[in-house]
């Protein structure tokens, strides 16, 4: 008979704890899937800032050696992702192409001029940098006008302010309740535990030779509980790459790293102290408020 309510209270030690698990799991996977949102979020940010161009209109009586050289200049500019020079014959061509009829026989001259697409990094994609370099920019002799449209940079910089703001506001927010859960849980967890707790003090046991293996083992679970979820959001990240194939761009391996390690991070601190403080709890109540 006492064998079998050891048997009987074991397997619903285990269950409570497998659900234990399986909660913290899917809690973390919310936050892993508010970091990678976050993540991409960043990137495309990023992508849409570095596709910003300045389009620098070339004298037409600059020599192309001189023009070539002062790409290469460009290039070395720290401000400067990337330079595409497109000189007048490729841009009949182009615009040729886009057209769908050949307007250089057409008009009987090319009209075009020579251009250098200029792509910026993304922290000088705002007009007072941009401002700047176009003021360095024009005092070459090569360059006949630069272009670029002030509006739309400013335009893509506060949309991205905001929605940044919306999104870590929601993060901080998603970020105390799912503590708050965890906290629950473990709570619920070492709940079915206080008597054990209770009868190991009484026996003379030290306060924190109590907590110890509590705390080990909900940091384990913690660890279990990451990597559930960790595998669940490679599953997610792995079909919607497979749906949308243009994500691959925004996608960057360290930052994915960091929000994964930043789970496991999570789920072991987190277990670990609601464990602690739920067991601190027990350890302080009369034997009678047990039962209360």
């Amino acid at each position: 008979m006492e064998e079998f309510e050891v048997s009987d209270a074991s397997k619903k030690t285990k269950t409570i704890y497998i659900s234990t698990i399986f909660s913290i799991a899917l809690v973390l996977l919310m936050l892993g899937m508010l970091g990678l949102i976050l993540v991409h979020a960043k990137n495309l940010s990023n992508y849409v800032k570095e596709n910003i161009v300045l389009n620098i209109i070339v004298d037409e009586g600059a020599k192309e050696a001189d023009v070539l050289a002062f790409q290469k200049e460009l290039n070395a500019n720290p401000a400067i992702k990337t330079t595409q020079y497109v000189n007048k014959e490729m841009a009949a061509r182009n615009l040729t192409t886009d057209l769908g009829e050949d307007f250089v026989n057409f008009l009987g001259y090319n009209p075009l001029l020579s251009t250098i697409d200029v792509y910026l990094k993304a922290d000088y994609a705002n007009n007072k940098s941009i401002d700047a370099l176009k003021a360095s920019i024009s005092k070459n002799p090569a360059v006949k006008e630069v272009i670029y449209q002030s509006s739309l940079i400013d335009m893509v910089n506060k949309n991205i302010n905001t929605i940044g703001l919306i999104i870590l506001a929601f993060a901080a927010i998603l970020l105390i309740i799912s503590i708050a859960l965890i906290n629950n849980t473990i709570r619920l967890a070492i709940y079915s535990q206080r008597f054990l707790i209770k009868s190991m003090q009484l026996v003379g046991a030290t306060r924190n030779f109590i907590r110890k293996p509590f705390i080990l083992f909900a940091a384990l679970h913690g660890l279990i509980a990451a990597f559930i979820a960790i595998l669940i959001l490679l599953g997610i990240l792995y079909y919607a790459q497979r749906e949308i194939p243009e994500i691959v761009i925004l996608r960057n391996y360290t930052e994915f790293g960091i929000v994964l390690l930043g789970l496991v991070g999570v789920g072991i601190f987190i277990t670990a102290i609601s464990t602690s403080f739920a067991v601190s709890k027990y350890l302080r109540l009369k034997i009678y408020d047990l039962y209360r």
